[in-house]
């Protein structure tokens, strides 16, 4: 077939199963862009017009985290791709599918400082999985069945696929069909017999476990796994922000989410635990809290598909090297439903724990704490997908909603404002059935904000849901804990827009809450309107969020516990490893 490589481009995009891709148009793009604008002509591919090119990325990861499958964006060359970036790095760090395209000026102009030229191969190459620069159109479809395949395999990623104008612009006789020969990226499935046997004695004989997934349990679709498990031999399960959704968390066994930010109940146990049986999870500092406190009496099994992960922060005593899924099958296989009741006295003490200092949700007389405004959307859309931007909200976000697999949506490793909303757009054009809320901060909020006018182009029905305190609330919060009340440059009133007016201007239902008793009628009105909603909901203005490990301290040393609920002498905060000995001893 005589044709052209933008053409090819597409088809071969379109064959890898793509309905929907994000993008911004421009010069070296151009030749793509007509070649997408015959395809959704044809009922082939639909392509949603951001407003801003990290728009498109937000949008593509959101759309990879909820459905699992490879997202896509396009972006022209020179500003439109640099613009990306902040997207790409933060698809890295959270390991998600994602095929970026990009345009480039023409091959001969390469290396000349042509106009809109940068070498977005060599800006990106830290924070992507891999790169293609396309120097000739026979190549076209071998790279981009090469490109999904490496961003959707093993520890997934985003591909970058950077395409100069005139190869767009060339005709050649394309062949469809690709074969993929990759002999030096075989990604290891299968955990090692002997040290899955291995992990099996070290579960069998622990006292104290705790099973502590991340986001590459949800990666590897293993929250059922990790559900039989823990069931089998009553293992207590805390997951990481990444983790959350792996496992039920309306469970007995569940002690929600670990670090920084974590329950005061997941963090001690942490502490306390013999075994620690990681899956999918990375040891990640905002968990980790002071490392070498981080499980200092425990054993520890590491489950993951990089071997690059395992052992780079934490040295196991038993390594695996496989996909999460696979192991804990071959795990189960080799093992029948037990009771542990050697854990009796351990969940005693971690019960102790959560009725001592519970997770709570502080009512005002006069003003909305940012708490029960989180906490109604998630007690009134239980089943929704939530997308998050980063600060405050996002903990409170964390710690207070319940939700399912791939339902939490969120940057974790960047932790990248204005990453909600766009993010939400993605999830919804993948799952339009389904209900989407962006929880936001009137910082972040502001940083994509001409997003909205991709919601209305579309009529996205996306609830946009604004936590305002008028700060960069987490910033405030660091300024008043450890600097001394020097609010530098955090307070947002000065400047802050009207909320209502600006969704008005765009043709979208706003809406301002204030007054603590219109709460569940306004989360209800939102969530039942037929369109997207941008929601201003004005909270207290110096609540922090807590518990909190502050800086270089271990886990058990949080700020911020409220007093136990009970009055125990032998129930004071326990402090260190030894300290957790001692309590659980006791019991």
């Amino acid at each position: 077939m005589r044709t052209t490589g933008a053409f090819a481009l597409i088809d071969s995009v379109r064959r890898q199963g793509v309905k929907h891709i994000f993008g911004y148009p421009g010069g070296a793009i151009l030749p793509v862009y007509d070649e997408i604008y015959k395809a959704e002509a044809r009922g082939e591919i639909k392509h949603y017009l951001v407003r801003h090119e990290q728009g498109a990325v937000h949008a593509a990861d959101g759309y990879a985290r909820a459905t699992g499958q490879v997202g896509v964006c396009v972006a022209t060359s020179g500003p439109g791709a640099t613009n990306l970036v902040t997207g790409i790095a933060t698809a890295q760090m959270d390991s998600i599918p994602m095929v970026i395209i990009t345009g480039q000026v023409p091959s001969y102009a390469i290396g000349t400082d042509a106009f809109q030229e940068t070498d977005i191969w060599g800006i990106t190459l830290p924070i992507v999985k891999h790169s293609y620069v396309i120097r000739r159109p026979e190549d076209i479809a071998r790279i981009v069945a090469e490109a999904f395949h490496i961003a959707g395999t093993g520890r997934p990623g985003p591909v970058l696929v950077d395409i100069p104008k005139d190869i767009g612009q060339q005709e050649f006789d394309y062949v469809a069909e690709a074969q993929i020969d990759l002999p030096g990226y075989q990604p290891r499935v299968k955990g090692h017999l002997h040290q899955i046997a291995a992990a099996i004695a070290l579960i069998r004989k622990a006292q104290r476990p705790l099973l502590y997934a991340g986001g590459g349990a949800l990666v590897s679709n293993a929250h059922a796994e990790i559900a039989e498990l823990a069931k089998r031999f009553q293992l207590p399960v805390t997951t990481t922000l990444m983790g959350k959704g792996a496992y039920d968390e309306s469970n007995y066994l569940s002690l929600g989410m670990l670090g920084m930010h974590g329950t005061a109940y997941a963090n001690f146990a942490v502490q306390g635990c013999d075994l620690l049986i990681a899956v999918g999870a990375r040891f990640d500092d905002r968990v980790t809290g002071r490392l070498d406190k981080f499980a200092p009496t425990a054993k520890v099994i590491h489950i993951d598909i990089d071997p690059a992960e395992v052992g780079k922060n934490r040295t196991p005593d038993v390594p695996i090297i496989g996909d999460v899924k696979e192991v804990l099958q071959a795990i189960l296989e080799a093992t029948s439903y037990e009771e542990n009741i050697q854990t009796k006295a351990w969940f005693e003490q971690i019960d102790e724990w959560k009725e001592d200092y519970p997770l709570e949700v502080p009512a005002y007389e006069n003003v909305l704490s940012p708490q029960q405004v989180i906490y109604e959307f998630g007690k009134q859309a239980p089943d929704a997908y939530f997308t998050t931007d980063v600060g405050q909200h996002q903990m409170w976000s964390a710690q207070l909603i319940k939700t399912g697999p791939r339902k939490w949506i969120s940057s974790a490793g960047l932790g990248t404002m204005g990453y909600g909303m766009p993010a939400a757009m993605g999830v919804k054009v993948a799952l339009p059935n389904d209900q989407v809320i962006c929880i936001s901060g009137d910082a972040s909020i502001q940083m994509n904000i001409q997003e909205l006018g991709t919601l209305a182009q579309y009529g996205i029905n996306v609830k946009v849901i604004i936590v305002n305190n008028g700060w960069q609330g987490m910033v405030r919060q660091w300024q008043e804990s450890f600097y001394d009340e020097r609010y530098s440059s955090s307070n947002m009133e000065a400047g802050m827009p009207d909320f209502v007016k600006l969704a008005e201007a765009f043709g979208i239902k706003g809406l301002k809450v204030i007054d603590p008793s219109d709460l569940q009628s306004a989360v209800a009105q939102i969530l039942a309107y037929d369109g997207p909603v941008f929601a201003d909901f004005r909270v207290k203005r110096n609540e922090n969020c807590y518990p909190m490990v502050p800086p270089g301290a271990s886990n058990a040393e949080m700020v911020g516990l409220q007093t136990p609920k009970r009055s125990q002498l032998s129930k004071e905060v326990p402090e260190t490893a030894a300290e957790l000995e001692r309590v659980t001893q006791l019991v």
